[in-house]
């Protein structure tokens, strides 16, 4: 049976203090060969490179996400820059637009956006995208910054098959995790139904978005055999075939070594 591959992970986060480690120790065991960890600010970016320093699954990437994105200047995008350089770094992320909240005010998440896509561009790496209410603006930015050269994924895709096809059209993959078990993920499942499976990756998103039959409880990597269930029912393709097709797209997306 193909391991998993989790391409967007929080372990970094304070859910996770009283078992951290027994915790991600026990994962090769239980299938899960690969993890990338994904920052979300300047503090999650250098636990995140901790974590993939201390097991050898484990890959980071490295952003700010745009809830975050105040706390940033030039002197800390100039330590972000550094961060993004070290070794185990695979991506810039999770980056974006998150139009949930009001603040930080939109011209800021804006501005960070695409100052990361361009460190993107620098280091020669993908992008984890970010986007929650926010698709026009999001769509906009990434076709300013010609994104479809960076590449990358959108993870925790939550928009329309239609504006799947953009970002797909953009050489985009999509991160599909707990939610599409939700019952009232009618949207998400029929954008799924459209998306190739060959762009398609598994994510968690974890602490957050676990999915049924554990909704509500703190998530892990260990769940994803659920939204693997849910995906070969939604594509009528067997469960081994999804951990075939993610493996292999969780590679590409992050450039290393098919193995």
């Amino acid at each position: 049976m193909r391991d998993i591959f989790d391409t967007h992970a929080h372990y970094d986060d304070e859910a996770f203090d009283e078992d951290r480690e027994a915790l991600l120790a026990g994962l090769p065991e239980q299938g899960i060969a690969r993890v990338v960890n994904v920052g979300s600010s300047l503090a999650s970016c250098k636990h995140t490179i901790e974590l993939a320093e201390k097991y050898g699954f484990i890959y980071a990437a490295l952003g700010v996400h745009p809830s975050e994105t105040a706390q940033l200047d030039e002197v800390s995008f100039g330590e972000l820059r550094e961060m993004c350089r070290r070794k185990k770094c695979v991506a810039v992320g999770e980056i974006g637009l998150d139009y949930y909240w009001d603040e930080p005010e939109r011209e800021l998440q804006k501005k960070w956006f695409a100052r990361q896509l361009a460190l993107a561009r620098e280091c020669g790496l993908p992008v984890v995208i970010h986007s929650r209410e926010a698709a026009r603006d999001t769509v906009d930015i990434m076709i300013a910054q010609k994104a479809g050269e960076i590449g990358g994924v959108v993870h925790c895709f939550s928009y329309t098959k239609e504006t799947a096809k953009i970002f797909l059209d953009m050489g985009f993959y999509i991160g599909i995790g707990g939610v599409l078990t939700f019952n009232n993920a009618k949207k998400l499942k029929e954008a799924v139904e459209y998306i190739p499976m060959d762009r398609i990756v598994l994510e968690t998103d974890c602490p957050f978005l676990a999915p049924v039959p554990n909704r509500g409880k703190r998530n892990s990597s260990l769940n994803l055999p659920y939204v693997i269930t849910e995906l070969a029912q939604i594509k009528g393709i067997t469960e081994e075939e999804v951990r075939e097709a993610a493996w292999n797209n969780g590679l590409r997306l992050y450039h290393m070594e098919m193995v």
